[in-house]
């Protein structure tokens, strides 16, 4: 049976000062009007009954991610004690889950991708999770490049599934590191590499069976949390194994290792919104080229803006360009477009500071 598992961890540093650490990228509306969490949890309904919609967060979060998904069934929501990255999250997820239903096949999607229509969305999952069953496979989602884009990492297809059913699908050659200019562009000239979106099917029962061949420590972690799971001892456990239990990736942990991996191309537009300038590629731009959200943008002389504040704040531009403004209750931002990943570091800035660290 399919069950969806929407990982809604972050450290709300790519979108200060509208996110911060207990309001991350997902708590927002980026894309519309619901948040980035409410629209995952939306394109999850489309695919499984509620009750097989689990979400994986932290303990600073969770009362968000309660707040944003009312209909969430509290058993189904996993606030880890810290975050020890994703190899650990998806595996306990895929632990939990397998303890109640050992047939299990589990969507895991990240809660702050923008991803539509969500007809197409749903279709894609179900053909691929028909796969993976069928097959005993992992499956990952890679997204058709459109530019060289150096800020996403890369899958290599490989040779063709045989009879894999109506949806083509590869077997992952390698999985690329984020690449400079030269390297992306030689990808998207070669036309096997696509995009990693970061979105997999897989039976429980295989991720965890790849985790005890390739993180042995991770899965016994997971196996003593699972086993005091719902006992008087769940909260000291988790925390316990938390603590000690290796900080890594599933791609790097697992994937990278494993021999069952196959790739399918995601019959669905994608975007991680990694940073501010990529707001620009979402919303429709003026004659000028200017993106505004919330606020109202007043420009002479003002182009290639992205803009964001509260409802009736004004914000009047003379003669600028290619800049992106965002303004908080407490906090304003202005940078460049073409400088907007670097407002991690700028958050990275103001934690080291004691009299800035309220402010993130």
């Amino acid at each position: 049976m399919l069950h969806a598992v929407i990982v809604a961890g972050g450290s709300g540093t790519r979108f200060w000062p509208a996110s911060r650490r207990d309001r991350p990228k997902q708590f927002l509306s980026l894309a519309g009007q619901a948040t980035l969490l409410q629209q995952a949890h939306e394109r999850a309904r489309l695919l499984v009954d509620p009750g097989r919609i689990h979400v994986v967060t932290s303990e600073v979060q969770a009362r968000g991610v309660a707040e944003q998904l009312p209909d969430l069934s509290e058993r189904n929501l996993i606030a880890e004690p810290e975050p020890r990255d994703t190899a650990i999250a998806m595996g306990l997820a895929a632990g939990l889950i397998a303890a109640r239903d050992p047939d299990a096949v589990l969507l895991v999607t990240p809660a702050d991708h923008v991803i539509g229509p969500p007809e197409a969305f749903a279709q894609t999952v179900s053909e691929a999770a028909a796969l993976a069953e069928q097959r005993r496979v992992i499956v990952t989602f890679g997204v058709a490049p459109t530019h060289p884009h150096t800020g996403y990492g890369y899958v290599q297809r490989g040779a063709a599934l045989e009879h894999a059913g109506e949806r083509p699908a590869w077997i992952v050659e390698r999985f690329c590191e984020k690449p400079d200019r030269a390297t992306a562009e030689a990808y998207l000239q070669a036309g096997d590499t696509l995009w990693n979106s970061g979105l997999f099917v897989w039976p429980a029962a295989v991720v965890l069976t790849a985790l005890r061949d390739h993180l042995p420590r991770t899965a016994q972690a997971i196996d003593r949390i699972v086993a005091a799971w719902g006992t008087d001892r769940q909260a000291a456990v988790f925390a316990e194994e938390y603590a000690s239990v290796e900080k890594i990736s599933i791609d790097y942990g697992v994937l990278e290792r494993a021999d069952e991996v196959v790739v399918v191309e995601a019959g669905f537009s994608w975007s991680d919104v990694g940073s501010w300038s990529a707001l620009s590629g979402l919303d429709a731009a003026d004659e000028h080229g200017n993106t505004v959200r919330g606020a109202r943008l007043v420009g002479v002389g003002a182009r290639d803006m992205t803009v964001l504040g509260d409802p009736g704040h004004l914000v009047a531009a003379i003669g600028v360009e290619g800049l992106v403004i965002v303004q908080t209750r407490d906090a304003t931002l202005i940078c460049p477009r073409e400088r907007a990943e670097e407002v991690r570091t700028l958050v990275d800035e103001l934690r080291r500071a004691p009299d800035l660290e309220p402010y993130t």
